[in-house]
């Protein structure tokens, strides 16, 4: 795929604690490498990567490829930059939740990520993944399983327990999202959510990005 190539720019953004793993998370998706030495975002940056998406019907059988351009946003945890963060998250489509399994406050802190999502998210029930992080270190697991599971169920959100060290569940994580912000954009009637230049002149044909106002953003 050669650049500028592409069907969609889809945008997700990496939320969580200061510590647990977002940056290492992403770099160990889009390169296939790690990092041991823990380095802070400052604000806000980025990574991109290029992949082939196949929609799987009612029968089980894949269409046609889409060619998807990611744009991962790699966001810092700390309050202080709160502000800046957030005003990132209306343009992100799909989002990756972590906490790290071996620090219970982070655990305890992804209902606070979750209301944040909730009030600046371009709906009230964003497509988002709940990530355990560093199940590598499973002698200091501070938090179970069962614990994460019935979190996400409350939320009705997928979860995955990832290891930015190894890569574990890390790409079935990203895939996951990114099936689900595709299946999103299909069904959905009203277009309006989804942010400008996601679909590429080049792009599919049978997308209607025109708005609808006797649909919630959220319905779909």
């Amino acid at each position: 795929m050669s650049d500028g190539e592409y069907d969609y720019l889809i945008k997700f953004l990496a939320l969580g604690d200061s510590g647990v793993g977002k940056t290492s998370f992403l770099y160990q998706y889009t390169d296939g490498k790690f990092n041991s030495k823990f380095i802070t975002t400052v604000g806000i940056d980025f990574r991109e990567k290029r992949v082939i998406y196949k929609s799987t019907g009612p029968d089980g059988a894949s269409g046609k490829g889409q060619k998807i351009h990611m744009q991962l946003w790699d966001t810092a945890g700390q309050e202080r930059f709160r502000s800046l963060t957030t005003a990132f998250f209306r343009d992100a489509m799909g989002f990756l939740l972590l906490f790290d399994l071996t620090n219970e406050q982070s655990f305890l802190n992804v209902r606070n990520w979750m209301s944040q999502l909730q009030i600046h998210a371009y709906c009230e029930s964003p497509d988002v993944v709940l990530c355990g992080n560093k199940c590598d270190l499973s002698e200091q697991r501070a938090v179970s399983e069962n614990e994460a599971r019935d979190l996400a169920e409350q939320y009705g959100i997928p979860y995955f327990e990832t290891s930015a060290a190894n890569g574990q569940n890390v790409g079935q994580a990203v895939d996951v999202l990114l099936d689900l912000i595709m299946k999103r954009m299909e069904r959905c009637v009203d277009k309006s959510w989804i942010p400008d230049g996601t679909v590429r002149a080049n792009g599919p044909t049978h997308l209607d990005l025109s708005e609808s106002s006797d649909n919630s953003k959220c319905a779909c």
